[in-house]
């Protein structure tokens, strides 16, 4: 142990790791109850913006500038990261008069960012501040101000970037939300953004994509025979068979039902019709879902397998292992 280091004991330790926790919670309760119509129109200038979200940050701040410029993009808005220290020596060629500026200081006096705002007033640019200070110069010569205010810091000296940070990238999520609110983004228009990996495929796959071919389809109609179904069943390996009425679905026989019905009925159950037996109005889902969304009437229902309909008519199945294969589940 090296000079001046103090032993802990776990359970010491734990409670500073808890304060910690608390005291940052504390402030986004603050700063839920603090922040109002100003939030509102910081929204509505990003929304209504038809350039970029240039965020503007230094040190810890940039940091979390980074990552808000991330959220944004992520959920549809243009915006990017712009290194204060690095704007005021060639970088502001980056910035257009139709971006919005997102400057984050906490003190609201950091020179370095102060000195980018002149520039994004004179070709036209607004300019948001999250500012720790209300009466800081970065707050006063905003457009619209957010404001970052935190009792102190959460680590144990009250001195490093903790809480401020925290609340800096809670307000930057809040922001983000609103503005997908304002889009209107669906599920679909965030798959574009993330075509890559388990997101992607979760994103962009769909129902047609993942089911069977039409020739695997198990299918009987209704006048059939248990008999006849369990063939379909076994010689098509989806665990269950469509029953038909001419072209329409009108029910399924699962290997479920089988079972029951010969714990009821016996091996003479095997003769009679699959009418009486199956599944009426089974869940169906239509190829051009979401693969996802089949995962997930799949887990609501306890069941592994939906027939795909197109018109009230089957055209395929889907089962748990196609969406295990896929990465969905």
């Amino acid at each position: 142990m090296s000079a001046g280091e103090t032993v802990w004991s776990d359970e010491a330790l734990l409670a500073t790791g808890r304060a910690v926790l608390r005291d940052e919670a504390r402030e986004l309760e603050s700063a839920a109850e603090r922040l109002g119509v100003e939030l509102v129109e910081a929204a509505r200038l990003v929304h209504r913006c038809r350039g970029r979200v240039v965020v503007v940050g230094l040190g810890k701040s940039g940091l979390i500038g980074r990552k808000i410029a991330a959220t944004l993009a992520s959920l549809g808005t243009p915006a990017f990261f712009l290194h204060a220290a690095e704007g005021v020596h060639g970088d502001l060629g980056m910035v257009c008069p139709s971006d919005v500026g997102l400057f984050i200081s906490n003190s609201g006096e950091t020179e370095e960012v102060l000195e980018l705002i002149p520039f994004f007033r004179r070709i036209g640019a607004s300019v948001i501040a999250f500012a720790g200070r209300g009466a800081s110069r970065l707050a006063r010569e905003a457009d619209v101000t957010l404001l970052t205010t935190v009792a102190r810091e959460a680590d144990p000296l009250g001195l490093a970037p903790t809480s401020s940070t925290t609340v800096q990238l809670a307000v930057g999520d809040a922001l983000a939300a609103m503005v997908t609110e304002l889009r209107g983004l669906r599920p679909e228009d965030f798959a574009l953004f993330h075509p890559g990996g388990a997101l992607g495929r979760k994103l962009l796959l769909r129902v047609g994509d993942l089911m069977g071919p039409p020739e695997r389809l198990p299918v009987v109609g209704q006048e059939a025979s248990v008999r006849d179904a369990l063939f379909e069943i076994t010689s098509k390996g989806y665990g269950a068979t469509c029953v038909v009425d001419g072209e329409r679905l009108v029910g399924i026989f699962t290997d479920g039902d089988l079972r029951r019905l010969m714990e009821r009925e016996g091996v003479q159950a095997l003769d009679g019709p699959i009418a009486r037996s199956m599944t009426l109005h089974p869940r169906v889902i239509a190829p051009d879902r979401l693969a996802v969304e089949a995962l997930r009437l799949m887990e609501e229902r306890e069941v592994s397998v939906l027939v795909v309909v197109a018109d009230g008519r089957p055209q395929a199945m889907i089962h748990l292992h196609d969406l295990l294969k896929a990465g969905i589940a």
